[in-house]
């Protein structure tokens, strides 16, 4: 048996924006120290016809192996449970042809696979929790725990997560605040484990570098920005946990005083409701709205004097690490944000690299108007270094090579 194989067991697909970003590249650099990578996804049609070649080049290029299986969107909860099925089958069949030493199981999904066969053939079983995604799930209104079967499902998953903790070899948080509240459950306590790392969603900070993207008064000028305008962004999806009227109420307020600026939203999500909100509180004719794919991010990101990101200050968010947040820094972009998420306000508030807003109110959005000249003048080479501090890629591969050298010794 080789002593360095990995199975790398994803619920998200390689040809998803996120598998692109928030997988791939850990498991490429992974690969070069000596281990020898199989990644089993889970891919959705759309992405997958779209993008299966550029994954195959690039597995292939780095010798990576790579299987999947396809993802089964309805009815809900049956076809969750015919995709874990599947994936039980198909490592079951990958660990027969040549055996793993290690199951790395992204989430709670992929967890229930690894559980499994740790339990019966006693793989070493590594938990990358991703978040509190049970509770997501209900904090997001994706499950109503009023619904029956969606109660039982989240009670499942609760019981769950117990067991992933209990029998993980390892378990990995995105967030120290994540880490501190699960250290602080009972059950937890009484096992006297210590066996939670930290590791936040890290970026390429080679792609996301301003010094590469000096030149943008042609980007303005094709969005319909003056070269004059500033430009404050906002990165990402708008659903389930962005504050979209927020952000804009905030913005309202930052016309005010600075009605020179530009409210970019980069995003592939539906424009006409943004153009709808904005509209709503009459600043429109400052909306702009650009889709992107991550090779055209930086470009997009070197015209931004500053970024927002509003996120609903939830129980789940505890766990959660926004990875715009690594890219924004990388920019040498200042944030504007809100507190009660993951450990972002406290490496802002820390390292002195944005401005957090308490309360969603006006008074709060004024002080934070008010706080924006200052925080415009923050060197744009020291966020970057906050952001080669907390998140560059290179520290998460080597906090995951720690991990997997201490699992394969054990």
């Amino acid at each position: 048996m080789q002593s360095n194989r990995v199975l790398f067991i994803s619920y998200d697909g390689l040809t998803d924006p996120l598998g692109q970003s928030q997988i791939l590249p850990y498991l490429v650099e992974l690969n070069k120290l000596n281990y020898e990578i199989t990644i089993l996804s889970t891919e959705k049609d759309e992405n997958f016809l779209k993008n299966k070649q550029t994954i195959e080049l690039i597995c292939d290029k780095e010798g990576i192996k790579w299987d999947y299986i396809t993802y089964t969107k309805k009815p809900p909860v049956l076809a969750t449970i015919k995709d874990i099925s599947l994936l039980l089958r198909k490592v079951k069949s990958l660990h027969a042809e040549t055996p793993f030493n290690i199951l790395h199981c992204r989430s709670y999904i992929s967890a229930l696979v690894g559980l499994n066969m740790k339990k019966k053939l006693g793989i070493k079983f590594l938990f990358d929790m991703r978040g509190f995604w049970a509770d997501e799930r209900v904090d997001g209104g994706i499950w109503s725990i009023s619904n029956p079967i969606f109660k039982k499902v989240y009670n499942f998953f609760k019981k769950k997560e117990k067991e992933y903790l209990l029998n993980a070899d390892h378990t990995v948080s995105l967030t120290h605040n994540g880490r501190d509240e699960i250290m602080s459950w009972e059950f937890f306590k009484a096992s006297k484990k210590d066996n939670i790392s930290v590791i936040p969603c890290c970026a390429d900070l080679n792609h996301f570098d301003f010094n590469k993207h000096k030149d943008n008064r042609g980007l303005k000028a094709s969005l319909s920005i003056d070269s004059d305008d500033e430009v404050i962004c906002y990165l990402g999806s708008i659903g389930t946990w962005y504050m979209m009227e927020e952000m804009m109420d905030y913005f309202s307020i930052h016309l005010k005083k600075y009605p020179k600026t530009i409210f970019l939203w980069i995003t592939k999500d539906e424009p006409d409701y943004i153009i709808e909100k904005a509209t709503e509180k009459g600043i429109e004719n400052n909306i702009r709205i650009k889709a992107s794919e991550r090779f055209g991010l930086p470009d997009l990101l070197s015209i931004c004097s500053a970024s927002i990101f509003f996120i609903k200050p939830l129980f789940s968010k505890k766990a959660s690490s926004p990875t715009k947040m690594a890219e924004l820094l990388g920019m040498g972009i200042p944030l504007i944000c809100n507190t009660n998420v993951g450990d972002t306000d406290g490496i802002v508030l820390k390292e002195g690299v944005g401005v957090v807003i308490n309360d969603f109110n006006e008074t709060s959005y004024q002080e934070a108007v008010d706080q924006f000249k200052e925080l415009k003048m923050v060197p744009r080479e020291k966020l970057r270094e906050v952001a080669k501090q907390y998140f560059s890629l290179e520290e998460g591969v080597t906090s995951y090579d720690k991990i997997y050298e201490s699992l394969l010794e054990n």
